[in-house]
């Protein structure tokens, strides 16, 4: 029985591609907890926003409920993403990929 490279490289694919994928809404999640934190805002509600919407149509939406400018809620979820990203590092580990070679 012969080794197998190209499945070996699919299976590979496929295991990053799911923890990328993972990685990324939870730092999605994680991201609109942290900013409905510093909104003072129920972070659930937030959070379920995410799975129907993409995240600029949630805070175009947010922008008009809450009296602070499409831009400034713009800077505090891009630190948010930051804050989360470094935050899931430090728990899960670098999400990139893993090179063969």
């Amino acid at each position: 029985m012969a080794f197998d490279l190209r499945r070996a490289l699919l299976a590979k694919e496929e295991k990053d591609s799911a923890r990328l994928m993972d990685f990324e809404f939870r730092q999605r999640a994680r991201s609109f907890r942290l900013l409905a934190g510093i909104l003072d805002i129920d972070p659930g509600v937030l959070v379920r926003e995410i799975a129907p919407h993409d995240d600029p149509t949630i805070l175009d939406a947010l922008a008009n409920d809450l009296p602070m400018s499409r831009e400034d809620l713009g800077h505090h979820y891009a630190k948010c993403r930051a804050e989360a990203y470094s935050q899931l590092v430090g728990e899960l580990g670098d999400p990139t990929p893993y090179r063969l070679g």
